[in-house]
């Protein structure tokens, strides 16, 4: 693996483990809709401050310790995290774009290109982004104390291919792949686009110009992401967070959309992403920076 690969997995891990600190709070706006600051503040009052951090415990520990908890309340084998999984989006980008550039034999790509390896790198990474961020959504949305569902990761697992079958962990995957497509392609297009930009405004070469201000943009393409791609995130949410049997809302992915916006409109699509556009800032420069 080359020198650059790995770096952009150490900065896709680094930026995945920030996102997962107000995740919380969107995923139950797309779920449930309401305020971001009422559902902040009954987070806090009910679950305590611990509750913005829901699953992040099961997305950072080491394999020793992975090891050890084996066994422990049946069979605790925590998840990949979602810094895993933007390290795949970093390290797939890479990697197709070094593809390309062989088979052209040239550096020089379009917008479009970069859209496209970002949507192949998103692609590569939904086969498990879809189950993680399926399994977190339910950790995420559950009711709390007594009322529980899951005890964890792998007991929410284990219920889910109970109730629906090994299938069921890839619920909501069709509109997955959409996101996953659309959203980092937006993202990896308009970062390098800027900093096309940022290099002919500055005259000077790529190596020259400060960290900071590939930090801005990534920060300003993590907000086009979200403005972008959102309404798929709200769909994926509701289908993530969905019953089972009887009680299952949505059926498909147009089902969801048609039952959304029929509720509640065009702003029903739009749902938690003033909440996906603070996160986004921070997370995507600090990303890009690093």
């Amino acid at each position: 693996m080359g020198s650059d690969t790995m770096k952009d997995l150490i900065a896709g891990a680094a930026g995945g483990v920030a996102q997962v600190m107000i995740d919380i709070v969107k995923v139950r706006l797309q779920a449930y809709g309401g305020q971001a600051s009422t559902v902040a503040r009954n987070v806090l009052r009910k679950e305590g401050p611990l509750a913005f951090y829901k699953v992040m415990r099961t997305s950072m520990i080491s394999n020793k310790q992975r090891l050890a908890l084996t066994g422990h309340k049946g069979t605790l084998t925590p998840l990949v995290g979602v810094g895993a999984c933007v390290s795949i989006q970093f390290g797939g980008f890479h990697y197709f774009r070094s593809l390309l550039e062989c088979s052209r034999g040239t550096t020089s790509l379009s917008l479009f290109d970069y859209y496209c390896l970002g949507g192949a790198a998103g692609l590569a990474n939904s086969v498990i982004s879809g189950p993680i961020e399926h399994i977190r959504i339910r950790l995420q949305t559950q009711p709390h104390g007594d009322k529980r569902l899951y005890s964890g990761p792998v007991d929410c697992l284990r219920k889910i291919t109970g109730q629906a079958g090994l299938a069921g962990v890839w619920r909501g995957q069709a509109v997955t792949l959409l996101r996953e497509f659309h959203g980092y392609g937006v993202w990896f297009a308009a970062y390098e686009g800027l900093v096309h930009q940022l290099i002919n405004y500055e005259k000077k070469p790529r190596t020259e110009i400060p960290s900071w201000k590939f930090a801005v943009c990534g920060g300003l393409a993590g907000e086009l992401l979200w403005l972008l791609s959102h309404p798929l995130d709200v769909i994926k949410s509701k289908m993530q967070s969905d019953g089972f049997g009887k009680d299952q809302r949505y059926r498909t992915m147009g089902e969801a959309f048609r039952i959304t916006f029929r509720s509640g409109g065009m702003p029903a699509l739009w749902e938690g992403l003033g909440t996906a556009l603070l996160r986004a800032l921070p997370v995507s420069a600090g990303t890009f920076a690093a």
